[in-house]
């Protein structure tokens, strides 16, 4: 795919989630379908030749009703809604940078980030920091030296 390509799709794409956002509600909370529907509807063989974006995105849609729509203000089961904006946006920024943070070495500024941000939890008072492997990890020696 062309960064041109890329760019078209891409702001298609985020066109579609704004658009779901702002339907969500409307749509039932859990989904209505039997099971095997949505099985039954798709093509029992792989296609040949790929399909064009906008028939991915028509394809997307036709999901919709097999989906439970854990977005929607309608839903108040196990979790409040799970995705937002401006959190959906950060999912493009790392999937489009495709950091690889397992090590210092892999990625410096995603590590001494992810350092600075657990010292500011940690700083929060949240308790679930008093495992030592964390506070290992913020610089702090182990207890028992």
């Amino acid at each position: 795919m062309s960064p041109e390509d890329f760019r078209r799709h891409g702001h298609a794409v985020i066109d579609w989630i704004a658009d779901y956002y702002s339907r969500v509600e409307t749509l039932p909370v859990l989904s209505r379908v039997k099971p095997g529907e949505i099985r039954a509807a798709l093509p029992s063989n792989p296609p040949l030749q790929g399909e064009g974006f906008d028939a991915i995105l028509a394809d997307v849609e036709k999901l919709l009703p097999g989906i439970t729509h854990w977005q929607s203000p309608n839903f108040y089961a196990y979790f409040p809604s799970n995705a937002s904006g401006p959190s959906i946006l950060g999912d493009l920024l790392s999937s489009g940078l495709g950091v690889q943070g397992m090590l210092w070495s892999t990625s410096p500024a995603c590590t001494e980030i992810e350092t600075r941000m657990r010292r500011h939890v940690a700083s929060s008072g949240v308790t679930l920091l008093e495992n030592p492997e964390w506070r290992v990890a913020l610089g702090e020696p182990p207890k028992d030296q």
